[in-house]
């Protein structure tokens, strides 16, 4: 037992020995992750150092280091030598979840992040990580570009360094792309629905877009055909896996007979591609000289790094670049040798099939608690689509339910046609702090719609 008598010096945190069970390591680490998201331990908290807390439960230290061990991969506490252990700042999506059931926006399980933290100490922890805080070319630093080269070539790119971009995010590089390559009153055709920020950067920019109907695998050929032969189209936006926020994939044949209309009418094809092991080829490799491949799953590896990697035909090349120097929003060096660390190390990979088996998990408890939803084909994806009876003003639904404790998205969010009938919403199941919680959080967002008939 015990010899010190903590009654006059009260610990900043401990657990009931009695309430740990084997291994006692793992329900200790379990304990604290709790108290912390809970909020019960607030950021900044100093904990008790190992060996004194070890000795106040009777537990041998090495228990206790492992415990705090597992908690600091997770990144809910951090050391400083000579001052002690830290209660990590939490995110402000673990803030919100104290208060509501974050359901909106799509975060791709944060949580796992131990190899990225990994990765960006070893980045750091190199001698050649000074050069990384200085201006860099602004297509990215060459072994980068190389790297990123061989990243998209495992996903069927066949492209080389001289023709790989880096950018700080798949957004930046739709926004360079559309303030590059299009001008004040051109035309972009998309999806009815399209992901949000395309619709407010083109809004910016003063440029057109055309919404083209589609089907369950996605735009319809003929339709972007007509369009295109009534109007002066520009080019065209399509996300052709895992589509934002329809979950739409296109199949094949989808895929080339697209491509021959883009072809016809000589579009500017950009492409946001975010499949982790791609099972269809993409309109890249079908139209190359036409065609901006933004490799976006790099922002389900870690959002937080805004590192994506793009290729473009030389024909573009120029006004991309002349567009990144401009508007100075070209990538961090050090996110991007992060991000390179993550794939030579084969943590990149390991982290996608990791989320992977998570969103399988998720979606299975999604399909239980709305079995008449449909299951999206050829993926289990982070987020899914609940069409809704009402089509009323979006805004006012979401509101209704936020004051029920869920955040979800209505579709009024990425409709391109303003006036359109359709209405249903897009929840995430990638930001929830566990699966359990998510489960609340769906069985919940179903009470509300069934008891409001929405």
């Amino acid at each position: 037992m015990p010899i010190n008598n903590y009654g006059l010096f009260p610990l900043s945190w401990t657990i009931s020995k009695e309430d740990l069970t084997y291994p006692q390591y793992l329900s200790l680490a379990a304990a604290l992750e709790r108290d912390i998201k809970s909020g019960d331990l607030p950021a900044g908290t100093k904990l008790p150092p190992q060996r004194i807390l070890a000795d106040y439960l009777d537990l041998n230290f090495t228990t206790v280091t492992r415990a705090y061990d597992l908690c600091r991969e997770k990144g809910l506490i951090y050391g400083e030598t000579g001052r002690g252990t830290f209660v990590a700042p939490q995110s402000r999506y673990a803030d919100m979840e104290r208060t509501v059931f974050e359901l909106g926006v799509v975060l791709g399980f944060p949580d796992v992040n131990a190899q990225i933290v990994e990765s960006a100490r070893e980045v750091m922890a190199n001698s050649c990580c000074r050069d990384l805080f200085s201006y860099t070319d602004r297509m990215g630093l060459q072994h980068q570009r190389e790297i990123g080269a061989s990243w998209m070539a495992e996903r069927g790119i066949d492209t080389d360094v001289d023709h790989t971009m880096i950018f700080a995010g798949a957004q930046n590089a739709i926004t360079t792309s559309l303030l590059s390559l299009f001008g004040v009153g051109d035309a972009l055709a998309t999806d009815n629905f399209t992901y949000a920020n395309l619709i407010g950067t083109a809004r910016l920019a003063h440029i057109r877009l055309i919404s083209v109907d589609g089907d369950a695998k996605g735009m319809l050929p003929d339709a972007l055909d007509e369009i295109c032969t009534q109007n002066t189209v520009k080019g065209v936006f399509l996300m052709p896996y895992f589509a934002n926020p329809t979950t739409k994939t296109m199949d094949e044949c989808r895929r080339d007979d697209l491509a021959l209309v883009c072809k016809k009418h000589h579009l500017i094809v950009i492409e946001d591609e975010a499949a982790s092991f791609p099972v269809f080829s993409s309109f890249y490799s079908k139209l190359p000289e036409q065609t901006i491949y933004i490799s976006a799953t790099t922002r389900y590896i870690a959002p937080g790094l805004r590192v994506t990697f793009c290729c473009c035909p030389e024909q573009y090349k120029s006004s991309l670049l002349n567009g990144l120097y401009t508007t100075s929003i070209k990538a961090s060096a050090l996110d991007a040798e992060i991000m390179c660390n993550l794939i030579q190390s084969g943590r990149a990979d390991s982290i996608l099939i990791e989320k992977g088996k998570l969103a399988l998990n998720a979606n299975q408890i999604y399909n239980r608690i709305f079995p008449k939803d449909p299951i999206p084909l050829y993926s289990n994806p982070l987020f899914r689509v609940h069409k809704l009876n009402q089509t009323g003003n979006g805004q006012g639904i979401e509101q209704y339910i936020l004051s029920k404790g869920i955040r979800v998205c209505h579709s009024c969010r990425f409709a391109v046609d303003k006036t359109t009938k359709q209405s249903f919403l897009r929840i995430s199941l990638s930001t929830a702090r566990d699966l359990e919680r998510l489960e609340k959080g769906l069985c919940l967002l179903k009470e509300i719609i069934d008891s409001a008939s929405i």
